[in-house]
């Protein structure tokens, strides 16, 4: 079994388990979308688009979007979720792997990433591969898991207790904020703000965590606690002068 494969798997079960989930909901593209403002008329690449959804919402606020994905079965599901809806402009899928991009150069004004480079065995090309399919001047949003937080504590008292207990992803890194930044500035962005949701506690071992989500209401109070985040957000630029 291949990476691809086990995620084309992995993509079956979580389409197949709901698929008239929006995964343009979650919280971390909710986030994201606040710092986008507007993308009319705008080229836009999300890299590892998974289900579709937030390739559809691109769409349908005027972005000339393409969702590039390595899974077939993820692309196979987008290519359903995209159909089902009207859109203001044309969404494309392409399949192609994010370490190796099949686009060229100085292409896209803008490329998503969410919950997407920690799922990488090369993090660092994949970030870099970003870079050069993006125009001088053009911006990256990125979130990805943090674990420099209680739930990251409790993720090292898991892997303690139960040390043959398998991830739900096929691939999955753990790293802290300070890493994903020093990583995405040694690609060549320049990094312009930074932010962070959902908080979680593991009040009880062996249930799910409590989301305090009072502390998201204030963006303040949010950007002050974005460092202990369970979804880090970075939003980075391609230098004009590079």
């Amino acid at each position: 079994m291949s990476l691809r494969s086990d995620y084309d798997l992995w993509h079956d079960r979580i389409d197949r388990g709901n698929p008239e989930h929006d995964d343009a909901t979650s919280p971390w593209y909710l986030l994201v979308r606040e710092y986008l403002v507007n993308v009319d008329g705008l080229k836009v690449l999300e890299v590892a688009c998974g289900l579709g959804g937030f390739v559809r919402a691109m769409a349908r606020a005027g972005a000339n979007v393409i969702g590039c994905d390595f899974s077939l079965r993820a692309l196979q599901a987008a290519r359903k979720k995209i159909a089902s809806g009207e859109q203001t402009h044309a969404a494309t899928l392409v399949q192609g792997d994010a370490q190796n991009l099949p686009f060229a150069a100085d292409t896209f004004d803008l490329v998503v990433s969410c919950e997407t480079i920690e799922h990488l065995p090369d993090d660092q090309k994949a970030l870099a591969e970003m870079f050069r399919v993006t125009r001088a001047g053009g911006k990256l949003f990125l979130t990805t898991p943090n674990y420099l937080n209680l739930i990251g504590l409790y993720d090292v008292y898991a892997k303690f207790r139960h040390p043959n207990k398998v991830d739900d992803q096929p691939f999955d890194r753990r790293q802290l904020f300070v890493q994903v930044k020093r990583k995405i500035r040694s690609a060549g962005w320049s990094i312009l703000r930074t932010d962070g949701t959902v908080h979680q506690f593991p009040v009880i071992p062996g249930h799910n965590p409590v989301r305090w989500e009072g502390l998201e209401l204030s963006p303040v109070i949010r950007k002050l606690l974005s460092p202990i985040s369970l979804h880090y957000f970075v939003m980075a630029q391609k230098n004009s002068s590079l």
